[in-house]
């Protein structure tokens, strides 16, 4: 690392480059945060919004189709900027998630926005587009990562770093032809990102709809007979007279004539648990994966003996029991609790289920996987600050499908074979994303390295440009001329007052 005005600047950005290129610090290609608008609007005009809401991650894209009338926010906490400012969002996790963009589109071409932005005003040397792209590079906003400064959770990228930052400048006019060279080449990886997330939930759907039908017993006969046992039963959270009536043989039951335990959590004192080892594994809701297992190598936590027998005694669980979350979004995270221990705990998010003699833990941790089963949930859910919570009373209360044991093992079977099929569309699925992410990196990396088109040896050096905008912004300014007064009219005498000549 170098140092740069007193911040850490990467000295790998001072590799070489080609012909006619030249290193530039941000601070001067750009004013960083320049103070209002080239013009400003009257109080009446109306201007553009966006929030940071409005800013997408990764793209170079915004929506700036919020009004707002200027005369009602100026003297609010607002960052003010113009089409074709650069904003660069300096929190984390915007910062790192690529939330940096270039203004366009704007009513009458200025905007107000997040305080949580800097904004960056080209002074002719670097084109704003050019400079998005530039510091839409991972390893540009890793580094910018590295650099800030903070509280944890409200970390900021300092101005004085990102000024400092060094930037690798083409000729203007090859930076144009590396902009629609790049413009035209996301494009197409663009689309093949949104092939893959069309695959993803197209996958998702067939996996829902595949479970709904299995746990279900879609699509046989449906016989009234099976909702008699659940229906002479009563719940003031579920309503059981709303329940599809299930194929002949098959029955709905209330959880908890069917479990002998269903309990949830809790979380001890920070004090009481510990990262990598100890006596008894505790879980957490991001242990149990969407795959429906247990991952106990996702920052694995444990507790002592004496916290797992005393204060947390009642959060046992063994192996065998289903597990699901109760604390979302998203519900519906559930798994069977694996061998690997003979015994383990869980926390206040997670509710477990002890499958009693009618059903088996494979079958109910299907059951809890469907969503027309979590759907029921859901709509007993008490939605906070955006987090959705479901009661244990809830849990106890939940209806659940119940054929013959000798079909659920068969239904369980055919059903672990599609799933797996699926996750193996899923890795695929997952392997192109991970290359799409890959080629815009390379693409990028091109970009900025001179490989992405030809050089044109008769393009003006953009250390020539450099330069004029340097004894510019150097040269003092010109002194303004002060307007000539104009002398006041002499007043004629009235009549008959004229001067007399001396």
């Amino acid at each position: 690392m170098t140092e740069a005005s007193g911040v850490a600047v990467a000295s790998e950005s001072r590799k070489e480059l080609p012909d006619g290129w030249a290193w530039a610090r941000l601070g001067d290609l750009c004013h960083v945060n320049p103070r209002g608008f080239d013009e400003a609007p009257g109080d009446e005009d109306l201007i553009s919004q966006v929030p940071m809401a409005a800013v997408e991650a990764e793209t170079g894209r915004m929506d700036a189709s919020a009004h707002v009338r200027y005369g009602e926010i100026k003297k609010k906490s607002l960052t003010s900027f113009q089409e074709d400012d650069v904003l660069f969002a300096k929190i984390t996790p915007c910062m790192e998630n690529g939330k940096i963009v270039k203004a366009q589109g704007l009513l009458g071409g200025r905007a107000v926005g997040s305080t949580e932005f800097h904004v960056l005003r080209s002074r002719g040397a670097v084109l704003p587009d050019y400079l998005t792209h530039f510091l839409l590079q991972r390893s540009v906003r890793i580094m910018a990562e590295r650099n800030m400064s903070g509280a944890v959770g409200q970390r900021r990228v300092p101005r004085p770093y990102l000024e400092s930052l060094e930037v690798p400048v083409p000729p203007l006019a090859e930076q144009h032809r590396i902009v629609v060279e790049l413009d035209e080449q996301i494009a197409h990886v663009e689309a093949g990102e949104a092939a893959v997330a069309s695959a993803i939930a197209k996958r998702q759907s067939l996996n829902d709809s595949l479970l709904d039908q299995t746990v279900l017993g879609l699509p046989q006969e449906r016989h009234p007979d099976s909702l008699r046992d659940i229906q002479s039963n009563s719940s003031k959270k579920i309503d059981y007279t709303g329940l599809i009536a299930l194929p002949e043989g098959w029955v709905w039951r209330v959880s908890k004539d069917v479990c002998t335990l269903i309990t949830s959590g809790a979380t001890p004192p920070a004090s009481l648990m510990y990262a990598g080892f100890g006596d008894v594994p505790f879980l957490k809701v991001y242990n149990i994966t969407k795959q429906g297992e247990v991952d106990f190598t996702i920052r694995p936590t444990f507790v002592d003996r004496k916290t797992h027998e005393g204060y947390l005694k009642k959060s046992r669980v063994l192996p065998g029991d289903v597990l699901t979350n109760i604390v979302g979004p998203p519900l519906g995270k559930t798994a069977v609790v694996t061998k690997d221990h003979p015994e383990w705990n869980i926390n206040q998010a997670i509710v477990a289920f002890r499958a009693g003699p009618e059903i088996s833990p494979e079958w109910l941790r299907f059951v809890l996987r469907s969503p027309y089963v979590i759907g029921l949930l859901t709509k007993t859910a008490r939605a906070t600050a955006g987090q959705f919570n479901i009661a244990l009373s809830t849990c106890r209360e939940l209806p659940i499908p119940v054929p013959p044991r000798e079909v659920q093992e068969r239904l369980c079977e055919s059903l672990s074979r599609s799933l797996d099929s699926f996750a193996v569309l899923g890795e695929s699925v997952t392997s192109l994303t991970e290359q799409a992410v890959d080629l815009r990196g390379s693409l990028l990396g091109a970009a900025f390295a001179g490989q992405l088109v030809a050089q044109d040896p008769d393009d003006e050096p953009a250390s020539a440009l450099l330069d004029r905008i340097r004894a510019e912004r150097t040269s003092p300014p010109a002194r303004k001329r002060m307007p000539r007064q104009r002398r006041a009219p002499r007043k004629s005498a009235p009549p008959g007052q004229e001067e007399l000549p001396q």
